[in-house]
Protein backbone atom coordinates (compact mmCIF):
# COMPACT_ATOMS: atom_id res chain seq x y z
CA UNK A 1 0.00 0.00 0.00
CA UNK A 2 1.82 3.61 -1.18
CA UNK A 3 1.32 5.69 2.10
CA UNK A 4 0.05 9.22 -0.49
CA UNK A 5 2.02 11.60 2.28
CA UNK A 6 5.13 10.19 1.55
CA UNK A 7 5.33 9.70 -2.32
CA UNK A 8 8.35 10.21 -3.77
CA UNK A 9 8.70 13.71 -6.20
CA UNK A 10 10.01 11.71 -8.98
CA UNK A 11 6.92 9.68 -8.97
CA UNK A 12 4.20 12.42 -8.58
CA UNK A 13 6.57 13.68 -11.60
CA UNK A 14 6.14 10.94 -13.85
CA UNK A 15 2.20 10.80 -13.20
CA UNK A 16 2.13 14.38 -14.32
CA UNK A 17 3.84 13.08 -17.59
CA UNK A 18 0.57 10.19 -18.30
CA UNK A 19 -1.81 13.14 -17.20
CA UNK A 20 -0.59 14.77 -20.21
CA UNK A 21 -0.61 12.47 -22.10
CA UNK A 22 -4.35 11.36 -20.91
CA UNK A 23 -5.01 15.20 -21.81
CA UNK A 24 -3.79 15.05 -25.50
CA UNK A 25 -5.00 11.64 -26.15
CA UNK A 26 -8.46 11.50 -25.18
CA UNK A 27 -9.94 10.43 -28.84
CA UNK A 28 -7.13 7.54 -29.01
CA UNK A 29 -7.01 4.02 -27.96
CA UNK A 30 -5.50 3.92 -23.94
CA UNK A 31 -4.74 1.27 -22.87
CA UNK A 32 -2.63 0.38 -19.25
CA UNK A 33 0.27 -0.70 -20.99
CA UNK A 34 0.45 2.41 -23.43
CA UNK A 35 0.09 5.08 -20.23
CA UNK A 36 2.10 2.95 -18.07
CA UNK A 37 4.95 2.88 -20.65
CA UNK A 38 4.48 6.92 -20.92
CA UNK A 39 5.47 7.01 -16.91
CA UNK A 40 8.03 5.14 -17.54
CA UNK A 41 6.43 2.48 -15.38
CA UNK A 42 5.61 -1.33 -15.70
CA UNK A 43 1.86 -1.91 -15.51
CA UNK A 44 1.54 -3.15 -12.19
CA UNK A 45 3.36 -0.51 -10.16
CA UNK A 46 1.95 2.16 -12.34
CA UNK A 47 -1.33 1.43 -11.80
CA UNK A 48 -0.69 1.55 -7.79
CA UNK A 49 1.11 4.79 -8.28
CA UNK A 50 -1.65 6.51 -9.91
CA UNK A 51 -4.60 5.61 -8.16
CA UNK A 52 -2.20 6.42 -4.77
CA UNK A 53 -1.67 10.13 -6.32
CA UNK A 54 -5.12 11.29 -8.11
CA UNK A 55 -7.71 8.23 -5.93
CA UNK A 56 -8.46 7.22 -9.38
CA UNK A 57 -8.08 3.89 -11.14
CA UNK A 58 -7.07 4.24 -14.37
CA UNK A 59 -9.61 3.51 -16.23
CA UNK A 60 -12.47 5.74 -13.88
CA UNK A 61 -10.26 8.60 -14.55
CA UNK A 62 -9.81 7.76 -18.39
CA UNK A 63 -13.44 7.54 -18.36
CA UNK A 64 -14.34 10.28 -16.35
CA UNK A 65 -11.81 12.85 -18.75
CA UNK A 66 -13.82 11.45 -22.02
CA UNK A 67 -17.60 12.18 -20.67
CA UNK A 68 -16.08 15.53 -19.33
CA UNK A 69 -14.45 16.36 -22.43
CA UNK A 70 -17.72 15.58 -24.00
CA UNK A 71 -19.94 17.19 -22.10
CA UNK A 72 -17.87 20.93 -23.05
CA UNK A 73 -18.16 19.83 -26.55
CA UNK A 74 -22.01 19.82 -25.96
CA UNK A 75 -21.85 22.76 -24.20
CA UNK A 76 -19.86 24.78 -27.21
CA UNK A 77 -21.43 23.06 -29.89
CA UNK A 78 -25.00 22.79 -29.98
CA UNK A 79 -24.73 20.83 -34.07
CA UNK A 80 -22.19 18.34 -32.81
CA UNK A 81 -23.24 14.36 -33.48
CA UNK A 82 -23.52 12.65 -30.43
CA UNK A 83 -23.38 9.25 -31.87
CA UNK A 84 -20.32 10.72 -33.66
CA UNK A 85 -19.12 12.30 -30.43
CA UNK A 86 -19.38 8.61 -28.74
CA UNK A 87 -17.83 6.90 -31.20
CA UNK A 88 -15.08 9.37 -31.47
CA UNK A 89 -13.89 9.17 -28.03
CA UNK A 90 -13.84 5.08 -27.50
CA UNK A 91 -17.40 4.41 -26.68
CA UNK A 92 -19.35 1.26 -28.78
CA UNK A 93 -22.26 3.26 -29.53
CA UNK A 94 -24.67 5.96 -28.54
CA UNK A 95 -26.21 3.86 -26.17
CA UNK A 96 -23.62 3.18 -24.13
CA UNK A 97 -22.49 6.73 -24.12
CA UNK A 98 -25.91 7.78 -22.87
CA UNK A 99 -26.12 5.23 -20.58
CA UNK A 100 -22.52 6.40 -19.10
CA UNK A 101 -23.18 10.12 -19.22
CA UNK A 102 -26.57 9.93 -17.50
CA UNK A 103 -24.55 7.72 -15.14
CA UNK A 104 -22.50 10.89 -14.30
CA UNK A 105 -24.81 13.80 -14.54
CA UNK A 106 -27.85 12.53 -14.01
CA UNK A 107 -29.41 13.88 -17.12
CA UNK A 108 -29.15 12.43 -21.12
CA UNK A 109 -26.51 13.98 -23.60
CA UNK A 110 -29.29 15.35 -25.46
CA UNK A 111 -31.19 16.99 -22.10
CA UNK A 112 -27.73 18.24 -21.15
CA UNK A 113 -27.06 19.56 -24.68
CA UNK A 114 -30.58 21.25 -25.02
CA UNK A 115 -29.93 23.50 -21.57
CA UNK A 116 -28.20 26.73 -22.58
CA UNK A 117 -24.96 27.24 -20.72
CA UNK A 118 -25.69 30.45 -19.78
CA UNK A 119 -29.09 29.23 -17.68
CA UNK A 120 -27.92 26.38 -15.77
CA UNK A 121 -29.51 26.10 -12.61
CA UNK A 122 -27.81 22.70 -11.61
CA UNK A 123 -26.11 20.38 -12.73
CA UNK A 124 -25.61 16.99 -10.36
CA UNK A 125 -23.76 14.00 -10.31
CA UNK A 126 -24.67 10.73 -8.53
CA UNK A 127 -22.30 9.95 -5.21
CA UNK A 128 -21.45 6.14 -6.26
CA UNK A 129 -20.95 5.85 -2.97
CA UNK A 130 -23.66 6.88 -0.97
CA UNK A 131 -26.11 7.75 -3.62
CA UNK A 132 -26.44 11.31 -2.63
CA UNK A 133 -26.54 14.14 -4.86
CA UNK A 134 -23.15 17.24 -5.04
CA UNK A 135 -24.07 20.01 -7.22
CA UNK A 136 -21.06 20.82 -9.81
CA UNK A 137 -22.96 23.89 -11.03
CA UNK A 138 -25.22 25.97 -8.43
CA UNK A 139 -26.77 28.94 -10.19
CA UNK A 140 -23.83 28.78 -13.09
CA UNK A 141 -25.71 32.08 -15.19
CA UNK A 142 -28.98 33.33 -13.37
CA UNK A 143 -29.12 36.47 -15.48
CA UNK A 144 -27.20 37.14 -18.80
CA UNK A 145 -27.53 41.10 -18.26
CA UNK A 146 -26.59 41.32 -14.61
CA UNK A 147 -23.74 39.10 -15.38
CA UNK A 148 -22.76 41.32 -18.51
CA UNK A 149 -23.18 44.51 -16.33
CA UNK A 150 -20.92 43.34 -13.46
CA UNK A 151 -18.13 42.34 -16.08
CA UNK A 152 -18.33 45.64 -17.62
CA UNK A 153 -18.05 47.19 -14.20
CA UNK A 154 -15.87 45.23 -12.99
CA UNK A 155 -13.08 44.39 -15.81
CA UNK A 156 -10.94 45.93 -19.17
CA UNK A 157 -11.18 43.16 -21.49
CA UNK A 158 -9.39 42.95 -24.85
CA UNK A 159 -9.07 39.87 -27.75
CA UNK A 160 -5.15 40.13 -28.42
CA UNK A 161 -2.19 37.68 -29.75
CA UNK A 162 -0.11 36.70 -27.11
CA UNK A 163 3.41 35.36 -27.71
CA UNK A 164 4.56 32.09 -26.34
CA UNK A 165 4.74 31.85 -22.41
CA UNK A 166 7.59 29.35 -20.43
CA UNK A 167 5.93 28.30 -17.22
CA UNK A 168 6.94 25.79 -14.45
CA UNK A 169 4.41 24.24 -12.39
CA UNK A 170 3.55 21.60 -9.76
CA UNK A 171 -0.16 19.69 -10.10
CA UNK A 172 -3.05 20.80 -7.77
CA UNK A 173 -5.99 18.04 -7.46
CA UNK A 174 -9.52 19.73 -5.62
CA UNK A 175 -10.02 23.19 -5.03
CA UNK A 176 -8.58 22.71 -1.38
CA UNK A 177 -5.23 23.60 0.48
CA UNK A 178 -4.41 25.42 -2.96
CA UNK A 179 -2.45 27.76 -1.46
CA UNK A 180 -0.21 24.97 0.10
CA UNK A 181 0.62 24.15 -3.60
CA UNK A 182 1.53 28.02 -4.00
CA UNK A 183 3.65 28.50 -1.04
CA UNK A 184 5.28 24.99 -2.08
CA UNK A 185 6.23 26.29 -5.28
CA UNK A 186 7.54 29.99 -4.68
CA UNK A 187 9.46 28.60 -2.54
CA UNK A 188 10.86 26.29 -5.14
CA UNK A 189 11.48 29.69 -7.18
CA UNK A 190 13.26 31.44 -4.29
CA UNK A 191 15.74 28.98 -4.28
CA UNK A 192 16.82 29.53 -8.10
CA UNK A 193 16.71 33.05 -7.67
CA UNK A 194 13.48 33.94 -9.75
CA UNK A 195 11.60 35.76 -7.42
CA UNK A 196 14.57 38.07 -7.40
CA UNK A 197 13.09 39.79 -11.02
CA UNK A 198 10.81 42.87 -9.94
CA UNK A 199 7.80 41.40 -12.51
CA UNK A 200 8.13 37.86 -11.09
CA UNK A 201 4.85 37.03 -11.69
CA UNK A 202 2.60 33.65 -10.44
CA UNK A 203 0.06 32.19 -12.95
CA UNK A 204 -2.87 28.95 -12.98
CA UNK A 205 -3.77 26.87 -15.87
CA UNK A 206 -7.01 25.40 -15.45
CA UNK A 207 -7.45 21.67 -17.04
CA UNK A 208 -10.71 20.99 -16.14
CA UNK A 209 -13.47 23.10 -16.11
CA UNK A 210 -15.85 23.41 -12.87
CA UNK A 211 -18.61 23.41 -15.16
CA UNK A 212 -18.30 19.91 -16.20
CA UNK A 213 -15.82 18.68 -13.16
CA UNK A 214 -16.53 17.50 -9.44
CA UNK A 215 -14.61 20.48 -7.85
CA UNK A 216 -13.09 17.68 -5.82
CA UNK A 217 -11.19 16.08 -8.69
CA UNK A 218 -10.62 19.66 -10.92
CA UNK A 219 -6.56 19.26 -11.96
CA UNK A 220 -4.58 22.60 -12.25
CA UNK A 221 -0.94 23.65 -12.56
CA UNK A 222 -0.11 26.27 -9.77
CA UNK A 223 2.48 27.53 -12.29
CA UNK A 224 5.29 30.76 -12.24
CA UNK A 225 6.09 32.46 -15.26
CA UNK A 226 9.29 31.99 -16.57
CA UNK A 227 11.92 34.20 -18.41
CA UNK A 228 14.91 31.93 -19.13
CA UNK A 229 15.34 28.68 -19.21
CA UNK A 230 15.53 26.62 -15.57
CA UNK A 231 16.63 23.56 -14.97
CA UNK A 232 13.46 21.41 -12.50
CA UNK A 233 12.93 17.76 -10.80
CA UNK A 234 10.80 16.07 -8.94
CA UNK A 235 7.35 17.66 -8.70
CA UNK A 236 8.07 20.38 -10.34
CA UNK A 237 7.71 20.11 -14.03
CA UNK A 238 8.17 22.62 -17.03
CA UNK A 239 5.24 23.76 -19.34
CA UNK A 240 4.20 26.15 -22.41
CA UNK A 241 1.41 27.84 -23.48
CA UNK A 242 1.53 28.22 -26.85
CA UNK A 243 1.17 31.45 -28.73
CA UNK A 244 -2.15 32.65 -29.83
CA UNK A 245 -5.08 34.57 -29.51
CA UNK A 246 -6.64 35.29 -26.31
CA UNK A 247 -9.14 36.88 -24.54
CA UNK A 248 -7.51 38.90 -22.17
CA UNK A 249 -9.44 40.72 -18.77
CA UNK A 250 -7.75 42.63 -16.34
CA UNK A 251 -9.94 42.22 -12.79
CA UNK A 252 -9.03 43.73 -9.12
CA UNK A 253 -11.66 41.36 -6.75
CA UNK A 254 -11.35 39.20 -4.13
CA UNK A 255 -11.47 35.57 -4.12
CA UNK A 256 -14.89 35.10 -3.52
CA UNK A 257 -15.06 37.13 -7.30
CA UNK A 258 -13.46 34.39 -8.84
CA UNK A 259 -16.33 32.52 -10.24
CA UNK A 260 -18.47 35.05 -10.80
CA UNK A 261 -15.45 36.91 -13.00
CA UNK A 262 -14.94 33.37 -15.02
CA UNK A 263 -18.26 32.93 -15.47
CA UNK A 264 -19.38 36.25 -16.64
CA UNK A 265 -15.91 36.44 -18.88
CA UNK A 266 -17.26 33.04 -20.95
CA UNK A 267 -20.56 34.44 -20.81
CA UNK A 268 -19.12 37.68 -22.49
CA UNK A 269 -17.23 35.17 -24.95
CA UNK A 270 -20.69 33.81 -26.13
CA UNK A 271 -22.05 37.06 -26.31
CA UNK A 272 -19.43 38.36 -28.23
CA UNK A 273 -19.38 35.38 -30.81
CA UNK A 274 -16.14 33.87 -29.83
CA UNK A 275 -15.16 30.63 -30.15
CA UNK A 276 -13.21 28.89 -27.07
CA UNK A 277 -10.03 27.01 -29.01
CA UNK A 278 -8.65 24.13 -27.71
CA UNK A 279 -6.07 25.16 -25.28
CA UNK A 280 -6.85 26.06 -21.28
CA UNK A 281 -7.65 28.84 -20.12
CA UNK A 282 -5.36 30.80 -16.88
CA UNK A 283 -4.86 33.38 -14.50
CA UNK A 284 -2.18 35.77 -14.23
CA UNK A 285 -1.20 37.37 -11.13
CA UNK A 286 0.12 40.82 -11.07
CA UNK A 287 0.57 41.03 -6.93
CA UNK A 288 0.55 39.90 -3.54
CA UNK A 289 -2.86 39.76 -2.37
CA UNK A 290 -1.98 40.24 1.56
CA UNK A 291 -0.13 43.63 0.36
CA UNK A 292 -3.23 44.59 -0.95
CA UNK A 293 -5.09 47.17 1.17
CA UNK A 294 -7.91 45.48 0.54
CA UNK A 295 -6.61 42.07 0.34
CA UNK A 296 -7.27 41.63 -3.78
CA UNK A 297 -5.89 40.43 -6.51
CA UNK A 298 -4.79 42.02 -9.54
CA UNK A 299 -5.72 39.53 -12.19
CA UNK A 300 -5.34 38.61 -15.81
CA UNK A 301 -7.74 35.97 -16.75
CA UNK A 302 -7.14 34.50 -20.32
CA UNK A 303 -9.50 32.75 -22.74
CA UNK A 304 -7.78 30.90 -26.08
CA UNK A 305 -10.02 31.64 -28.87
CA UNK A 306 -10.48 30.77 -32.35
Amino acid sequence: MINKSTIPKEYIQRINQALSFIDENLDTELTLETVSRVALYSPFHFHRIFKAITNETLNAYITRKRIEKMASILIRNKEVSITVLSLQYGFNSNSSFTRAFKKFYGISPTEFRKASPSRYSQIRKKDSKNGQEIFLIEEYICNIDNHLNWIKMNANIEVKELPQLELAFITHIGDFELHNTFDKLFKWAQTKGITNDPEFKMAMIYHDSFKVTDPGKVRMSACVVLKNPVKVDGEVGLTTIEKGKFIVARFEMGLPEFNQAWSSLFLWMNENGYKKAAQNPFEIYHNNPNEHPEKKYIVDLFIPVL
